[in-house]
């Protein structure tokens, strides 16, 4: 999972390390490596996550997923009607 800890991390608004932010969550510096590299955390700790960088979870974690899902479905669309098109559907 695609997430945007680390670019906020190192924001000017924050400019933390990785151990300085894991104290912060209390957790480990290695627990927020790997959620930097896609591992995905437990609930209690991407709430943690959220509150400390004030952002919405969906900001933070499913922001990729709702766009690819979006820029999916239009791609979908687009084929259905070229396809219509060259049927002579249109």
């Amino acid at each position: 999972m695609k997430n945007y800890i680390r670019i906020l991390r190192r924001s000017p608004e924050y400019d933390l390390s990785q151990e300085e932010l894991a104290i912060a969550l209390g957790t480990t510096r290695d627990r927020i490596s790997a959620i930097e590299n896609g591992s995905v955390p437990g609930g209690k700790l991407m709430l943690k996550i959220c509150t400390f960088f004030n952002r919405d979870i969906r900001e933070i974690f499913f922001e990729d997923i709702v766009v690819c899902t979006t820029h999916m479905r239009k791609k979908k669309q687009q084929k259905r009607q070229v396809k219509k098109a060259i049927r002579g559907r249109v």
